[in-house]
């Protein structure tokens, strides 16, 4: 039982190391990039390996999101209630049978073909030994089948990205059921020809809407996909007890929603305007760097920002109840409404086999890597990428910085690292300017309320260095050694003027400070007070505006915000992006 339990996480973790590739290729049934994306949040209820099969299944239907979190959950919710390698070849054809039902025109070539040869392999070969191979080689047809058998994929040149997720999946899940050593074969190698989106495609255009719904109605799930099959494409239907999660893409929500709304109660509601996009153009723009540049999620980089600097983020999860997600894929909104209700909200890092799992995935796609890690002071990813690279990196093709920094700072050193890397000749060039950075990095974060950092035991009612000073808002800094404390103030006007007064100190040394200004939940304030008395007095700087990381929102509390900053090195290399705002999470 813990064997397979097991087994469920090291398949998440293989599919989390992957999830940027997965949107890179997304195509099919839109080109919207978030096939890797939603599969990471839908999924997550897998990675838990304590949990029992009834919790696990109720928080897939929970955490379901887009149009392939919606399919995968279907099959999961099946599959996941397996208690033994005897009961899984049932439990797959079950889930398989859900999946293909779930939606309103099911089609092969997607990940439904990788579970029709699932479960004919699992129903074939009922024995542990002698299985891996065999299944590998199957699913591995049937996700190179995909570009064929779907117009669209055959025109891009790539497999299916929600096919690619399911292979990957079972891949890390039977290599650790199946006791599988060594190194498992790269997914650039496997699918070599087939991972770069053609130059000559061009996606179908879009006017829709991607909508998810919990809808509480005693109709089945057939008559609501029937109800519903005309007000859009790419519509699941899957049960949950009472509830029906319903998936679409629909040009009309107006009358979507009234449509739901006379089949049943609408429990919850969410819908985004589909953005297409297509990783030719990400690919074709960017220069190829001697280093690619990839750092933690602790640092307060949206998955926006990272990827258009070229960058890759390595994600802690946040943990509300029972719902974990990855960090940089949060609602910090919620997250900071939960916190000022008094819900209990915690941290976790991701295990260490999914963190290896992310190394090899980085090399492999990009070959030399920098790795500009939180600082070993906050947690321990540092050593861990050490470990990897010690017993799993012959060809050095990881390098690691500890950079001592985390939430600010450590996003503007890995960003303007990443901007120097795309401009560098060398390797070298790359890791003297790291270094330069993490010198010159300055930050300080403003604390609203001192409680969570109690409530959290990150500070102590009767010691440490706040002493009596709870009711006083406290300043400090993320350094190499840990957390400094750079001064106390009473209200947030002296917490503004400590920033400033801290950036004035900077005006006379050398070339245009780039300024990370970071909010929690109080965005308009640093918006509109902070952000313009900072332009007021440094109208030459770059000021950026990001949402502060969750990680540190999480320890630090509702309220908080910071500012982070850092000279140009050699004058001013980088383009100035005034007041940029960069406060979305995609």
């Amino acid at each position: 039982m813990s064997e397979l339990r097991e087994s469920f996480a090291k398949g998440y973790g293989s599919l989390a190391a992957w999830a940027d590739l997965l949107d890179r290729i997304n195509v099919f049934p839109v080109a919207d990039g978030d096939t890797g994306t939603n599969l990471r949040i839908s999924l997550s209820p897998l990675r838990d390996c304590r949990q029992d099969s009834a919790t696990t299944r109720t928080l897939l239907a929970r955490s379901a999101t887009g149009n392939s979190g919606n399919i995968a959950a279907a099959f999961f919710r099946e599959f996941c209630l397996a208690e033994s390698f005897a009961e899984l070849a049932e439990k797959a054809a079950i889930g398989r049978d859900q999946a293909w039902r779930a939606i309103a025109r099911p089609c092969a070539g997607t990940m439904l073909s990788v579970f029709d040869s699932l479960a004919e392999v699992l129903a074939s070969q009922r024995k542990v030994s002698g299985l891996y191979l065999p299944l590998r080689h199957t699913l591995h047809k049937a996700v190179s089948d995909t570009s064929e058998l779907l117009a669209d994929l055959r025109e891009a040149g790539v497999v299916d990205s929600g096919a690619l997720a399911m292979f990957i999946y079972f891949d890390g899940f039977f290599r650790q059921l199946t006791g599988q050593g060594g190194r498992a074969d790269s997914i650039v190698d496997l699918f070599a020809d087939k991972l770069a989106i053609s130059s000559s495609f061009r996606p179908h255009p879009t006017d829709s809407h991607c909508v998810d719904v919990v809808l509480q109605t005693v109709q089945n799930h057939a008559a609501v996909r029937e109800s519903l099959a005309d007000l859009g494409e790419s519509l699941v239907v899957v049960r949950d007890a009472s509830l029906l999660k319903v998936h679409i893409h629909s040009p009309d929500t107006d009358r979507l929603r009234r449509r739901l709304g006379a089949l049943g109660e609408i429990v919850q509601w969410s819908d985004a305007e589909i953005h297409q996009s297509v990783a030719v153009d990400y690919g074709e723009k960017m220069h190829k760097p001697p280093l690619h540049i990839v750092t933690d999620a602790a640092g307060s980089l949206t998955r926006e920002m990272a990827r258009s600097h070229g960058m890759s983020l390595l994600d802690s999860y946040i943990i509300c109840g029972d719902d974990a997600r990855p960090e940089s894929l949060c609602s910090p909104e919620q997250i900071y409404d939960q916190m000022r209700k008094g819900g209990k909200i915690s941290t976790a890092q991701a295990s260490n086999f999914e963190r290896y799992q992310h190394y090899e995935s980085i090399c492999n796609q990009f070959g030399k890597t920098l790795y500009l890690s939180v600082g070993s002071a906050f947690t321990g990813n540092y050593d861990t990428a050490m470990g990897w690279k010690k017993d799993h990196d012959p060809d050095n093709l990881l390098t690691v910085l500890d950079t001592g920094a985390a939430s600010g700072r450590l996003a503007l050193i890995a960003l303007v690292t990443a901007r120097m890397a795309g401009k560098a000749d060398s390797p070298e060039e790359v890791l003297v300017h790291a270094r330069q950075n993490i010198a010159a990095c300055r930050e300080y974060v403003f604390i609203d309320d001192l409680k969570y950092l109690v409530a959290g035991g990150r500070v102590s009612r009767t010691r440490g260095f706040f002493g009596n000073l709870l009711s006083m808002k406290p300043v400090i800094s993320p350094t190499s050694k840990g957390v400094h404390k750079a001064g106390v103030v009473r209200n947030s006007r002296g917490q503004l003027d400590f920033a400033l007064d801290r950036l004035r100190e900077q005006l006379n040394g050398p070339g245009v400070l780039t300024i990370m200004l970071q909010y929690s939940d109080n965005e308009t304030w640093v918006r509109k007070t902070v952000q313009q008395e900072v332009r007021e007095l440094v109208p030459e700087a770059e000021i950026l505006l990001t949402p502060l990381s969750l990680t540190s929102g999480v320890h630090m509390g509702p309220g908080t915000w910071s500012v982070a900053f850092i000279p140009a090195q050699d004058g001013n290399p980088y383009p100035l992006n005034s007041e940029k705002n960069l406060s979305r999470r995609p």
